[in-house]
């Protein structure tokens, strides 16, 4: 009995850490893409335009997620502007598919889409972009 936990022991322990790694990568995964979605929507809320605030999240995350090292099969940024108005809200929803394949041996998808929104304030007293009639808009 003793010779056969000593040989089975190690193989045990091995599929332990194993397991331990799989789900550490996949809370990784999740906290930095939480901090991506925030990232993302704090560049947003700083542009004066819908269509800038768009690409800068667009940017932002991708950039943070490739400086953290999550490596995404593919990447969406969705961004709720609501017309950039001073005192509205700027939402960020960012979703990631990341890849699991080298985990496959323990039942573990290959895949697993992850997804984290962030939702960041547009400054109350922000100046507003002036139209061509040269008034407020």
């Amino acid at each position: 009995m003793a010779a056969e936990v000593t040989i089975v022991a190690p193989f045990l322990v091995m599929l332990l850490v194993f397991v331990a790694v799989v789900i550490h990568r996949g809370v990784d995964a999740r906290l930095r893409l939480d901090d991506a979605a925030h990232q993302a929507a704090r560049a947003a809320s700083i542009e004066r335009t819908a269509v800038t605030a768009i690409a800068a999240a667009q940017s932002t995350a991708a950039s943070a997620l490739s400086s953290a090292g999550v490596s995404c099969v593919s990447l969406t940024v969705d961004t709720a502007t609501g017309g950039m108005r001073p005192g509205g809200t700027v939402s960020v929803t960012v979703s990631c598919t990341v890849d699991f394949g080298d985990a496959l041996i323990l039942g573990v998808p290959g895949q697993k889409r992850l997804s984290a929104n962030a939702v960041e304030p547009i400054d109350t007293w922000r100046s507003v972009a002036v139209n061509a009639s040269g008034g407020g808009s």
